[in-house]
């Protein structure tokens, strides 16, 4: 199983989007809530450039936003 990390915040429609895609694929995830975490917000930053989320890393990939395709390619569904 991928290790799958979500950077996100709580009034993200996307995020809810991405989550709500996790579970109905059963993909096993750590969320991040860089609101209110700093360091999780530096992390993404510096693993993705990006201030906007969602923010998934999945192994050593970085997908931004809600991109399906991307998603089911890295975890194989």
């Amino acid at each position: 199983m991928a290790n799958v990390i979500m950077y996100t915040t709580p009034t993200c429609g996307w995020c809810r989007r991405t989550k709500d895609y996790f579970q109905e694929h059963n993909v096993s995830y750590i969320e991040k809530d860089v609101s209110s975490d700093s360091a999780a917000r530096a992390e993404m930053f510096e693993k993705s450039g990006q201030m906007g989320v969602p923010v998934i890393t999945i192994d050593d990939d970085v997908v931004v936003g809600f991109n399906q395709p991307a998603l089911a390619q890295l975890l194989g569904l």
